[in-house]
C-alpha cells in the first residue's frame, strides 16, 4: 500500500516538475535566430528590476566616496551624479538583456516604434527628455540655482529625465517640464555666484538731517552680518515724496535661502528704526492738507420734516 502511495506522490511530483519545466522553457518570440523564452524573459526581468535598484545605491555610495569629494560644486555633484546613475541603468539593462537571450538588434525595431510613437504624441515626452541632457550638459540652471521662469520664483531640488523640480517659499515643490527652461526666459539669480542685490525703502519727515539719514541707513546695513562687505553699500536719495524724503539703501547679500532676502530686509528695517528713534528722525506716515477759500461758515436750513418721506412709510 505504501508502495502504491510513494509511486503516486513520485508520479505527480514528476508531472509538475515536467510542467513546470515545459512553462519555463516555452518559446515566447523568435527574433534573429535567438528563442526568448518564458524561463529567459523571467530572467532578464528579475535581473533589470535589481539592476535599478543596485544603480540607485551604487550611484548613491560612488557620490559619497568619489563625486562629493572631489567636486565640491553642488550643481555639479548633481550632473555628475545623473550621468553615473544612467551608466549603470545601461549596463545593467544590456545585462539583462543578455539573461533574457534578447539581441542587441532588437534596438533596431524598438527605435522605429519610437519614431512612430513620436509621430503619434510623444514628441513632448522626447522633447522633455533631451532638454534635460541639454541642461545637465550646458547647465544654464543647475541644482541649487535660485531661478525665476514662468513667474515661478524657487531653488532647483532636482534635475530629472523629464522634468525639473523646483522647491517654493512653504515648503512646496512645483514639477516643471524640462522644456520649459529652454523655450521660455529665465532669470538665474546664482548662475555666476551666490551674491544678489536687495534694497530697502524709507522715508523720513521733511526736515531731517539728510546726511544724517544717509550715515544712518549706509552704518545700519554695513553692520549686518549677512551683507557682502565685498561690495559697497549704496544710498540714494531718491525723490521728495508728498509726504516724505525718500531714501533708499542698496546692498548684496551671499543666498543660501529663499528666505535669506526677506529676512534679511526685515533685520535692515528693524536696526533702522530703532536708530531713527534713538536719534530723533521721524519716519512720517501719509498726511494731507486741506485749505478752505471760503472762510464764512456753511450756512444750514432745516425746513421741517418732508410729508412725502412720511408717506412711504
Amino acid at each position: 500500500m505504501f508502495a502504491g502511495i510513494s509511486k503516486l506522490e513520485g508520479t505527480t511530483v514528476g508531472f509538475v516538475l515536467n510542467l513546470i519545466t515545459s512553462i519555463w522553457r516555452y518559446p515566447i518570440l523568435t527574433y534573429d535566430g535567438n528563442n526568448i523564452t518564458f524561463g529567459t524573459l523571467t530572467t532578464g526581468i528579475v535581473f533589470f528590476v535589481i539592476g535599478i535598484k543596485l544603480s540607485r545605491k551604487l550611484t548613491d555610495k560612488v557620490s559619497k566616496n568619489v563625486i562629493k569629494k572631489l567636486i565640491p560644486e553642488r550643481g555639479a555633484q548633481a550632473t555628475i551624479e545623473t550621468f553615473t546613475f544612467y551608466f549603470f541603468v545601461i549596463f545593467f539593462t544590456l545585462f539583462a538583456m543578455k539573461m533574457a537571450n534578447v539581441p542587441l538588434t532588437i534596438f533596431t525595431v524598438v527605435g522605429g516604434a519610437l519614431a512612430i510613437g513620436i509621430g503619434f504624441g510623444s514628441q513632448n515626452i522626447v522633447n522633455n527628455f533631451i532638454s534635460g541632457l541639454v541642461l545637465m550638459v550646458e547647465r544654464p540652471v543647475k541644482v541649487g540655482d535660485f531661478i525665476e521662469v514662468d513667474g515661478i520664483l524657487g531653488q532647483i531640488e532636482i534635475i530629472g529625465m523629464r522634468s525639473t523640480t523646483i522647491s517654493v517659499l512653504g515648503n512646496r515643490h512645483i514639477i516643471v517640464p524640462n522644456s520649459t527652461f529652454l523655450e521660455k526666459p529665465v532669470k538665474n539669480w546664482t548662475h555666476l555666484d551666490r551674491l544678489i542685490r536687495i534694497s530697502v525703502e524709507v522715508g523720513v519727515a521733511y526736515g531731517s538731517p539728510t546726511e544724517k539719514v544717509a550715515e544712518i541707513l549706509k552704518m545700519v546695513t554695513t553692520d549686518h552680518p549677512r551683507t557682502s562687505k565685498k561690495e559697497d553699500v549704496m544710498v540714494l536719495f531718491k525723490n521728495f515724496g508728498e509726504s516724505s524724503l525718500d531714501f533708499e539703501v542698496i546692498f548684496w547679500i551671499d543666498i543660501r535661502d529663499l528666505n535669506d532676502s526677506r529676512v534679511i530686509e526685515s533685520d535692515i528695517r528693524f536696526a533702522i528704526d530703532l536708530v531713527f528713534r534713538k536719534q530723533g528722525i521721524e519716519i512720517p506716515f501719509p498726511q494731507r492738507d486741506i485749505n478752505f477759500k471760503n472762510n464764512l461758515p456753511v450756512e444750514f436750513k432745516d425746513d421741517g420734516p418732508n410729508p412725502q418721506l412720511y408717506r412711504q412709510y
